[in-house]
């Protein structure tokens, strides 16, 4: 498993913020506009963390969460949902789903830097 971070998002200037952000970080990051497209490039290259928009075109977020978590190559993999669905419905059903972490727009990016940084901790067995 790489230890790059895959974001799925719709928003090209979103993409753009958290490229910048996470690579500012030192993290390796590729981005995509869709689960779909997440999808195909996390079966090219597994990542270490998924970060997945819930409302995206061509396959949504949920979609993409449960597809993820039905492929066992995938099983190590990390999702945060980044979504701006805030009802408690929503983020239950995500987590239920697998999802790790839940994190609302409009979300803080040095938080969701934050949120990486420990599920990255975690991915790598408790070392820096």
């Amino acid at each position: 498993m790489s230890q790059y971070i895959l974001i799925a998002d719709d928003d090209p200037l979103l993409r753009a913020i958290l490229e910048h952000k996470l690579e500012a970080a030192g993290y390796a990051v590729k981005s995509v506009e869709d689960g779909q497209a997440a999808l195909e490039a996390a079966a090219e290259d597994v990542p270490a963390i998924v970060v997945l928009d819930a409302m995206m075109p061509v396959m949504d977020g949920f979609e993409a969460l449960r597809r993820f978590k039905q492929d066992p190559r995938f099983a190590d993999v990390a999702i945060i949902m980044l979504t701006a669905l805030k009802r408690e419905a929503d983020i239950v059903s995500a987590l239920k789903l697998g999802a790790a972490d839940y994190v609302a727009k409009p979300f803080n990016p040095d938080e969701l830097v934050a949120r990486l940084d420990r599920l990255m901790t975690g991915l790598r067995g408790g070392s820096a």
